[in-house]
């Protein structure tokens, strides 16, 4: 079960071609897929083309970095030139894109092999994609990055792009034992990328531990003029900031809604953890989240209904037929709810960020469950309510498999950040991955 750094090490030395690296990943998806049901399709065809041109461009000298040949899964709301762009939609399913959205360029440049398009939740909402969870075909694998999480689980592929309005990359994630990466707002583009709630949309990278996390993010983040909502901000070199030796780090363990909302099996997971943790040399505290916490739920749900609904309310009216019963839900209620009612959610909203700073006073990340249980039946894409709180904030999150419940299904821990700290929390991130020493598992479906 190559990672992306092990395997980018062996193509440098000439050890592994990207064809045999594909060969291997095409492996997997016969042996899963018709179970699991991942893939909106797969162009092997293509990926073999590139494969090609990548090895060689190696022949010649020319490696692109650690991307160089790496199989990776493209969540079907994101646009890649000549592919359709359907984002679960049965009147999309031929909707060509004629560019690449801009963090898929940029993985383009940087060498990535696009294997396919993974399944999404339709319009990277509510409603169930035909995903299966492969640690239980019965449960769900999460959504919206439904097919890029099981894609990931199953070795697929060794990276995939998820997004995330609600809770779509890390509940996913954390439901099939994978890792994933929630930027801070406005730090990957938007650009080419299906909206939900424009004011929350976040995409980012999913992979199979933190270290490939920050090899995709290193070449998604960054300011883009397509993207107005795109901030300019430096961006630091993720992996030296995982490589450097550090001292164990300050975490905050918060309870109150994530104490609340938790199953047993959950508790007795962040108990564990934090015993664990504290044990290797972390200073693991307590602290109550700011009083505006506990509205941020319904305010949530309000300011993605709205803007859902300014974008797909023409459409609905057209298309209703086009419209599954969770999103034509979410959407009534935008276009029900008055601007006023809008507006304040939206003054809540921005205090809620000032307000989260103060969290970080002499803390490095925020410690908190990831899901509020493992995964559920298959019925539902699970609670976003861990989730939600973050893309209402736009902090940036990492959330990392922590262990498996007594029905071998994961658990996983998620770290919090103030605005613009990825490279720190992927750093500490990194070290929790380490301590905690999860062994990596392929599901037995």
């Amino acid at each position: 079960m190559r990672t992306i750094h092990e395997a980018a090490e062996e193509i440098r030395q000439g050890r592994l071609s990207p064809t045999e690296l594909l060969d291997s990943c095409l492996t997997q998806i016969d042996r899963y897929e018709p179970r699991v049901q991942a893939w909106v399709f797969v162009d092997r065809e293509g990926a073999r083309a590139q494969c090609e041109q990548l090895t060689s461009e190696l022949r010649r000298g020319h490696n692109r970095g650690p991307l160089h040949g790496i199989p990776l899964g493209i969540k079907d709301i994101y646009d890649v030139f000549d592919w359709p762009t359907a984002a679960g939609s049965r009147l999309w399913v031929q909707s060509i894109a004629r560019r690449d959205a801009t963090v898929v360029s940029r993985l383009r440049q940087a060498g990535a092999v696009f294997l396919g398009k993974t399944t999404t939740t339709q319009y990277a909402s509510f409603d169930p994609s035909p995903t299966h969870n492969p640690w239980n075909l019965g449960r769900t694998p999460g959504g919206s990055s439904s097919g890029s999480a099981a894609a990931l689980a199953c070795r697929m592929c060794l990276g995939a792009l998820g997004s995330q309005t609600g809770g779509s990359i890390t509940r996913p994630a954390s439901y099939c034992g994978v890792a994933g990466c929630k930027p801070t707002f406005g730090r990957v583009s938007c650009d080419g990328v299906v909206p939900l709630a424009p004011s929350m949309d976040h995409p980012g990278p999913m992979a199979s531990c933190v270290r490939d996390l920050a090899i995709i993010f290193q070449v998604i983040a960054g300011h883009d003029p397509r993207d107005p909502a795109s901030v300019e901000q430096p961006v630091p070199d993720y992996m030296a900031a995982i490589n450097q030796k550090r001292t164990p780090p300050r975490l905050a363990r918060v309870r109150g809604l994530f104490q609340d909302k938790a199953s047993p099996d959950v508790l007795r997971m962040m108990d564990q953890v934090t015993e664990r943790f504290r044990d290797e040399g972390a200073i693991v505290t307590e602290i109550a989240l700011p009083a505006g916490f506990g509205t941020v739920l319904p305010n949530h749900r309000t300011v993605m209904a709205v803007e859902s609904a300014a974008f797909h309310g023409e459409r609905l009216r057209r298309h209703p037929e086009d419209y599954l019963p969770e999103i034509r839900k979410l959407l009534e209620e935008g276009l029900a709810c008055s601007t006023a009612e809008y507006d304040r959610c939206k003054e809540h909203q921005k205090q809620l960020r000032q307000d989260m700073a103060a969290c970080f006073d002499g803390v490095d990340a925020i410690l908190a469950p990831a899901t509020t249980e493992a995964a559920p039946d298959i019925r539902s894409t699970g609670n976003p309510a861990f989730n939600s709180p973050w893309s209402y904030t736009g902090l940036p999150v990492v959330s990392i498999p922590a262990a498996y419940d007594k029905d071998n299904m994961p658990l996983a821990i998620q770290l919090v950040g103030p605005a613009w700290s990825e490279a720190e929390l992927l750093a500490v991130s990194a070290w929790c991955e380490k301590v905690l020493g999860l062994e990596a598992k392929l599901p037995s479906c």
